[in-house]
């Protein structure tokens, strides 16, 4: 299989994990959470798939941390950029270049990357920002649906994670057709 050229970038919260079933300790730390369905099998399937794989979230490191050891996809990730590190929130860019930094990548490499989240505010419109593709992954009704901006328009929707692999899969193949037009 050749390498993926589109790199993934993933929200946990309500994108991986159902915020609904989050436990935390005293210090507000997440010690428990339920994957919402069909998350933990997308991302063995992206990552057998071949796509590298980011977190980028808003939260605590050891949160992420307790979450994604827990259903065993730690590993797969590349990099885990979280708000507490970077002392900033989606939408800010820096929450997106600190990802893309960590990942070895420069600011014209944004059009590689999507960016998987189920916030149209902070997800979706600090990738629309950067020139990064948005992919809104509407599955609770927990965070609205409707873009109330411009920069809160996703370049795509899915339903399920399992939704996720196919479309990657074509976006990546553009992505190698555009590249191999240019070069």
């Amino acid at each position: 299989m050749r390498p993926r050229r589109l790199i993934a970038l993933l929200d946990c919260g309500d994108t991986l994990i159902d915020e609904g079933t989050e436990i935390r300790d005293d210090e507000g730390i997440v010690v428990f959470g339920e994957m919402i369905p069909g998350a933990q099998q997308m991302i063995h399937d992206l990552d057998a798939a071949g796509f590298r794989l980011a977190l980028v979230a808003d939260g605590r490191f050891v949160s992420f941390e307790n979450l994604l050891s827990q259903h065993g996809v730690l590993d797969v990730f590349e990099t885990l950029t979280c708000s507490d590190a970077v002392r900033h929130q989606k939408p800010s860019p820096r929450m997106f270049k600190a990802a893309l930094g960590a990942l070895d990548l420069e600011a014209h490499d944004a059009a590689r990357c999507v960016m998987v989240g189920n916030n149209l505010a902070r997800d979706i419109a600090g990738a629309n920002a950067l020139g990064i593709t948005s992919i809104h992954l509407a599955w609770t009704p927990r965070y609205p649906r409707v873009p109330a901006a411009d920069l809160e328009r996703p370049d795509h929707t899915i339903d399920t994670p399992a939704e996720l692999l196919p479309l990657l899969e074509r976006l990546d193949a553009r992505l190698r057709e555009a590249e191999e037009r240019t070069a």
